[in-house]
């Protein structure tokens, strides 16, 4: 019983760290254009300051609460880790990764930022230490209008995208790439961790 604990959150910390890189990686090649989110909060930072990353934890709080309220229950503990570090790792990563200019390097950026974001998105629900206050959002539309994940997690994407662009974030294709692609990708990549984590907690001790 121990050791699965101990898997589940591995990959809960290992999917919010690879998720909160892809996003910095896509902000670096943002010569396409941002994911919905990233340009929600960058449109918030244009407008009010502050950073990137402490806009991240802000909506995510926000969301936290709402859906808090319809659920009628606090979220578990992982929803809380994940809308503070998701926050501070992308402001890490930012500081860290140097800015680009070149658009052949900003493009290749954006491609790899992409599929680490689906990766670590995968990796950190498949935990289930508590899905993030987005992927709550999404796991409740889910239930509600009996859709797919894909399906929901792209009209939220393109719903949100749009609020970010008339905020003054930068829109522009590879946000569209992102609000039809990343769906799909956790769709998958989420029943590909929550296999591995079945077969590591199989595993004899």
């Amino acid at each position: 019983m121990r050791k699965i604990i101990y898997i589940r959150w591995l990959f809960f910390f290992l999917g919010l760290v690879i998720f909160a890189f892809g996003i910095s990686l896509t902000i670096r090649g943002a010569l396409l254009g941002i994911g919905p989110w990233d340009v929600l909060h960058v449109g918030l930072f244009i407008n009010f300051g502050l950073t990137i990353g402490i806009w991240a934890i802000v909506s995510g709080l926000v969301l936290v609460l709402c859906t808090s309220l319809y659920l009628k229950q606090w979220p578990l503990i992982g929803t809380w880790l994940n809308m503070i570090l998701v926050g501070v790792f992308i402001d890490i990563f930012l500081w860290l990764l140097p800015a680009v200019s070149n658009p052949v390097l900003q493009t290749i950026l954006f491609i790899v930022g992409v599929a680490i974001m689906g990766v670590g998105v995968g990796m950190y629900i498949a935990a289930n230490m508590g899905a993030g206050p987005r992927d709550t959002l999404m796991l409740i539309l889910v239930e509600k209008t009996g859709w797919t994940v894909k399906k929901v997690r792209t009209l939220l994407e393109i719903v949100v995208g749009i609020i970010g662009w008339i905020l003054g974030g930068p829109l522009g294709v590879g946000t569209v790439i992102i609000a039809l692609t990343l769906g799909y990708l956790v769709h998958y990549t989420l029943i590909y961790f929550r296999n591995w984590i079945l077969k590591l907690s199989e595993l004899p001790e």
